[in-house]
């Protein structure tokens, strides 16, 4: 008795580790067939490697399957990014500033300025610019402002200086102010500072998404069929495209046709004094298709357009992660339904990350997965639900066991 209880336990356990083995499988699979590496290198903390169109063409469409691992084949956490936010100084307005007050006290300099033309509106300011013809100095100044020459309040402390021909001659307000007077007081002027100009300034900014785009050559084959040619492109599956340039010296004016059914007309005139083109195709979308990607064009009774090649520009994508030492990284990619995109915490902290520098390290296709091999698709909740009803059914033997040889 005591065997088929040792036995039945240790099925039990058994059990329990393949059911704790395959809730890890379930969740941290590995995707494969693919494999890219990316020498370390850069000095910065983070790193990101771009993809090409062979790891696209050969992931999921949502990029679910990419692994990054490092070199002592750990899953490195990495987020990805597919632009750049950039700002840029949409509006400046200037208004100009004189001296009306210098003076000494306490050890200390003053120079109080006040807007020359003060406007029927709230005068912004979002930094002072100074020029000088002094050199030789680096001052801490203290910024007052006022709305009357009388009552000052204190705004920031800041650096003003020019050394050896480099300088920093403006005070960049930490937030916008809204004085017609502002003093600055020095803690002493033994050379002698003079400001030639100083200039009140008000910046607004934008900002815009700027994508990351790169450029390819695909292959592609040309077929004439009832007065049109057939342009077959190849390696574009999983690409979000946004534009296909035609390449030919024919001379032209046509329609052409879109997967999507979508008309857009191109031309390539030459005239004697003038010449006229445009050869490209905007497109947006993703190419989830496993067919060619098709463009028609309508010759009607002229004669074919000669192709001498096609350009296409797609949206890219980088994969963002922190170096963790070691001297290359391992990109592991392959077609996988069954894969479910990674979640790490380094994603909730990227607008961060990318405000900083992060070093682009090269990325080199070692091996693609098979076509005709896809990767097995294992039902692991289905596994998990048998390995449970097993667990409970030996469970449950035992416990009857042991009631059957209680004493009455």
């Amino acid at each position: 008795m005591m065997n088929i209880l040792r036995k039945l336990s240790g099925a039990a356990c058994i059990a329990a580790i393949m059911c704790i083995i395959i809730s890890a499988c379930a969740t941290g699979e590995e995707t494969g067939g693919g494999a890219a590496t990316a020498v370390n290198g850069g000095v910065n903390r983070y790193k990101s490697i771009r993809l090409t169109p062979e790891i696209y063409n050969h992931s999921n469409g949502d990029l679910s399957d990419l692994r990054v691992k490092d070199s002592q084949g750990k899953f490195t956490p990495f987020f990805i990014n597919s632009g750049n936010l950039l700002e840029y100084e949409s509006d400046r307005e200037e208004s100009p500033m004189e001296l009306i007050n210098a003076y000494t006290k306490d050890y200390s300099f003053y120079f109080d300025y006040k807007v020359v033309s003060v406007p029927n509106r709230t005068v912004l300011a979002t930094s002072i610019e100074t020029a000088t013809n002094s050199s030789g100095f680096a001052k801490n100044i203290e910024v007052f402002g006022s709305y009357d020459d009388r009552y000052w309040e204190f705004i920031q402390n800041d650096d003003l200086y020019s050394i050896g021909g480099v300088s920093k001659l403006n005070v960049d307000f930490i937030e916008p102010q809204k004085y017609t007077h502002y003093r600055f007081k020095l803690g002493n002027n033994l050379e002698r500072i003079k400001f030639e100009s100083v200039t009140l300034v008000f910046k607004s900014y934008s900002q815009e998404y700027a994508y990351f785009i790169e450029s390819m050559a695909p292959e592609f084959s040309v077929m004439e069929e009832e007065k049109q040619t057939v342009v077959h492109l190849n390696g574009l599956l999983n690409l979000r495209l946004a534009e296909i340039t035609i390449h030919t010296d024919s001379m032209f004016k046509r329609y052409v046709t879109d997967p999507n059914g979508r008309d857009e007309e191109l031309y390539n005139l030459n005239f004697e004094n003038a010449s006229y083109a445009d050869t490209s195709i905007s497109y947006f979308g993703q190419i989830n298709s496993y067919t060619d990607f098709t463009l028609r064009i309508n010759n009607g009774d002229d004669a074919p357009v000669e192709i001498k090649g096609i350009t296409v520009k797609y949206y890219a994508d980088d994969l963002v992660f922190e170096d963790k030492g070691g001297d290359r990284y391992t990109l592991s990619f392959g077609r996988n339904d069954a894969a479910k995109a990674p979640e790490y915490d380094i994603a909730k902290y990227k607008i961060e990350i990318l405000k900083g520098e992060v070093d682009r390290l090269g990325l080199s296709v070692e091996s693609l997965p098979d076509p005709d091999k896809s990767p097995s698709q294992v039902d692991y909740k289905l596994i998990f639900n048998i390995v449970i009803i097993a667990v409970a059914v030996l469970l449950g033997a035992l416990v009857l066991l042991k009631l059957r040889k209680t004493p009455k």
